[in-house]
């Protein structure tokens, strides 16, 4: 019988990255399992389809979102105001609700979206994912964290021992990199713990036609620039919002004025029905509006509508790349541009110490100017050979590290026999 299985954790194709650890997620599981189906919650069927025109034939089902109960909300909040709450027993999920109906259909649960297990988008929404993964624990379905950054959460003490719990009793818990490992370690999360590189390093780019938007004059080659919306938004409510749309355009107008390269606005995050809210592409609009007169032969914009490999295959013709968005920096390293991560948390230095050793190719968003953004491009400049070199030798590890998280999966289905 065909196993099925539950992705939690993931809404819409909106986020190219959300995109690429589903579209990898299924590749690889279908790798040992090649009659494995998917059911993928989707906010948007019709649009999703369209962005994934194989993803029937890959076993893959859009189903409806789950509606994340109302008072779910109100008890986060509820923590915020009186951080004690979160010591007591967590809300769970209805026994007949859509997550309940899906679990029932599915063999196993596997939550992904590679940061839903911190605080970065609030309590209240890493606490619904839990709920779910509890849920299938509770119907007696193995539930596991599938290549994810973990924590930490121990600004919230509450917070920190109820998922030390919930993450003991997953059947695994596989992790991208190693500053989550140490950090499950020292809560005392350790025996399920699977180390594995990103999923997203086994999609395949799926290549377009380029000259509709690639710069006419590329000189010596192609800076990609990816500078998130989620970005601009944080720095925004610091009051530095206006600062670093300016800073952008000071160093590209520097970057085309002293060297003959050629620059590629990349979007990352757009939701397809055009809401403005997290948006690279209205950002990108704003720094191309900004360039005003400089040389339009040597810069580009990737148009809206690309799916996640196609935006991979963009990426892959770039000669280097600057990225915020963490699954266009995995881009960048799977197909071998020199890449510079900046980091608007401690995954991009995670990732980047544990694939190259070191931090060097982070750039720190409170860092963020055009001094440091010119540096970047400096520092990919002069190591360009070496890097190349650096991600060929490793290009074979990190693909197998990212499907390391299959042995874990296949014992908890039971030693099902793969092929």
């Amino acid at each position: 019988m065909p196993k099925t299985f539950y992705l939690t954790g993931h809404n819409n194709f909106g986020n190219r990255g959300c995109e690429a650890l589903v579209r990898s997620t299924v590749l690889a599981v279908r790798s040992v399992l090649p009659d494995a189906r998917f059911l993928v919650p989707s906010a948007d069927i019709p649009r999703d389809a369209a962005q994934w025109p194989e993803a029937a034939a890959e076993g893959v089902e859009l189903v409806p979102v789950p509606e994340v109960p109302w008072w779910l909300n109100k008890w986060g909040g509820l923590c915020l105001r009186l951080p004690a709450v979160a010591g007591l027993p967590w809300p769970s999920l209805p026994s007949n609700g859509l997550d309940a109906r899906y679990i029932d259909r599915a063999d196993m649960l596997l939550s992904i979206g590679g940061d839903n297990y911190s605080l970065d988008y609030g309590v209240a929404s890493m606490a619904y994912f839990v709920a779910v993964a509890e849920l299938a624990v509770s119907r007696g379905k193995p539930a596991a964290l599938w290549g994810a950054s973990v924590g930490p959460f121990d600004r919230m003490p509450g917070v920190q021992r109820h998922m030390a719990h919930h993450l003991r009793r997953l059947s695994f818990v596989s992790v991208r990199e190693s500053r989550s490992i140490g950090y499950l370690a020292g809560i005392g999360v350790v025996s399920n713990v699977v180390p594995v590189v990103d999923t997203a390093f086994l999609m395949k780019p799926q290549a377009i036609e380029l000259s509709a938007f690639w710069p006419a004059q590329v000189g010596s080659g192609v800076v990609g620039l990816n500078i998130s919306a989620l970005i601009a938004e944080r720095l925004a409510r610091q009051g530095n919002g206006a600062s670093l749309l300016r800073e952008v355009v000071v160093f590209v107008k520097r970057m085309l004025l002293e060297t003959d390269l050629a620059l590629l606005l990349v979007p990352h995050v757009a939701a397809l029905d055009g809401r403005p809210e997290n948006n690279d592409e209205v950002f990108n609009a704003r720094i191309a509006a900004s360039l005003g007169t400089a040389d339009k032969r040597r810069w580009g914009m990737v148009p809206g509508g690309l799916n996640a490999a196609q935006v991979k295959f963009v990426i892959s013709r770039c000669t280097c790349l600057i990225a915020a968005r963490t699954h266009a920096t995995v881009a960048g390293f799977s197909t071998g541009v020199p890449t510079i991560s900046i980091a608007y948390s401690v995954k991009a230095k995670g990732i980047n110490q544990d694939l190259f050793d070191d931090e060097r190719l982070v750039l720190d968003t409170q860092d963020l100017n055009a001094k440091s953004l010119w540096d970047a491009l400096n520092r990919l400049r002069a190591d360009d050979a070496a890097l190349k070199a650096l991600y060929l030798a490793r290009t074979d590890d990190w693909r197998g590290r990212a499907l390391a998280g299959l042995t874990p999966l296949l014992r908890a289905l039971g030693n099902v026999e793969a092929s």
